[in-house]
């Protein structure tokens, strides 16, 4: 599962991973977690700037060949930033940022910073 989310177009693109106990033992996971790291700085080639993307490893990945797991990321890589269509970064932030998931499209809104006590 993949969720992306478009930033202000001159910050820099941000990955996170998401890989819960359910993927499998230690070992399993950061198996997994190294192989989306990779799929991830390859996407960063094309999508360098004004994304965060935020990756969900389901457990099904622990038995993906390392092509399965890459052209998986692709294609919902490629289906979330369709989603996102006219919704790409602009130069300034506008204080709301335009969410999608794969398979899903949201809007979330970004809360201002607060204040310090």
């Amino acid at each position: 599962m993949l969720y992306t989310a478009a930033l202000a177009a001159d910050e820099p693109s941000r990955i996170g991973f998401i890989v819960s106990k359910s993927v499998g033992n230690a070992v399993v996971r950061n198996l997994v977690k190294r192989r989306l790291r990779e799929a991830g700085a390859l996407s960063l080639q094309k999508y360098g700037s004004g994304f965060a993307i935020v990756v969900r490893a389901l457990p099904a990945a622990a038995g993906a060949s390392w092509d399965q797991l890459l052209a998986d990321y692709d294609a919902a890589l490629e289906t979330t930033m369709k989603r996102l269509g006219n919704r790409l970064p602009k130069a300034a932030s506008s204080g709301s940022y335009e969410t999608t998931q794969e398979g899903t499209p949201a809007c979330v809104t970004q809360l201002p910073p607060s204040s310090p006590v």
